[in-house]
């Protein structure tokens, strides 16, 4: 695993990158290799939530230039492990929506670091649930999809019996299938959340790459900063350099 350390105006982040995701280790290392993060902003910052940086429009900026658009005109493809979550501290890659980004492939640069929350264990069953109810609602609309050419016909024929006949079927078919998933969060997640804090709903949403290994109490006080519009701190917190340690 490879160690980069963060120098920035608020004091020093280490960040250790996982084997894991091969593809956005490497992409990270080249970037840092080439200074590119030198100079560069967080420029996105919401308390209890996270920090996002990696824009090189960001180098520079005037005070109400809006940020967050830039990056080396490619994507990575997502690198998404069920076993490496947004926990706090956890390193993770930004991305544009699912709307225009079903593929949910990662920006090329920018990246976010997790702060978040800790949860109550009452709070963090309930997100389990809304998440199985979620992963039902995912496995339905697949279903509704497989069989568009029949549900077409139906309408056509005005066949409303046949109609809901089919839907209970498919809600069937999709609770069954969104049990076969097992609970969404898993017993190391629940206890990380309930402990050390993160951010459980965006987990398999966004691919986490690595994770802070010292600069935690820096990284706390980058997301607490004042904030403007865009969600960009009042006073720029500027990545000075980067270098791989190991």
């Amino acid at each position: 695993m490879a160690t980069v350390k963060l120098e920035t105006t608020k004091g020093d982040i280490i960040v250790r990158l996982y084997d894991e995701t091969p593809n956005h280790r490497d992409n990270f290392l080249k970037l840092v290799k080439e200074e590119y993060y030198n100079n560069t902003l967080f420029h996105r910052v919401i308390k209890d939530f996270m920090i996002q940086g990696g824009d090189p429009d960001s180098v520079n900026a005037p005070a109400n230039k809006m940020l967050g658009t830039g990056g080396p005109n490619y994507t990575i493809k997502a690198e998404i492990l069920p076993s490496l979550f947004h926990k706090r501290g956890a390193l993770a890659a930004a991305r544009q929506g699912d709307e225009v980004n079903p593929e949910r492939e990662s920006s090329g640069s920018q990246f976010y670091i997790v702060w978040g929350q800790c949860y109550k264990m009452a709070q963090i069953q309930q997100l389990n649930k809304q998440l199985q109810m979620q992963q039902t609602q995912q496995a339905f609309s697949t279903l509704v999809a497989q069989h568009r050419a029949e549900i077409l016909q139906l309408r056509k024929d005005r066949n409303q019996a046949g109609l809901m006949e089919l839907q209970e079927k498919l809600i069937k078919e999709a609770e069954k299938e969104a049990k076969t998933m097992g609970e969404p969060l898993s017993k190391e997640q629940i206890e990380l959340y309930t402990t050390i804090g993160g951010t459980p709903h965006l987990d398999g949403q966004y691919t986490v790459f690595g994770e802070v290994v010292e600069g935690l109490d820096v990284v706390e006080a980058i997301q607490s900063t004042p904030t403007q519009r865009g969600d960009r701190p009042k006073e720029d917190i500027k990545i000075i350099s980067t270098i791989i340690i190991d």
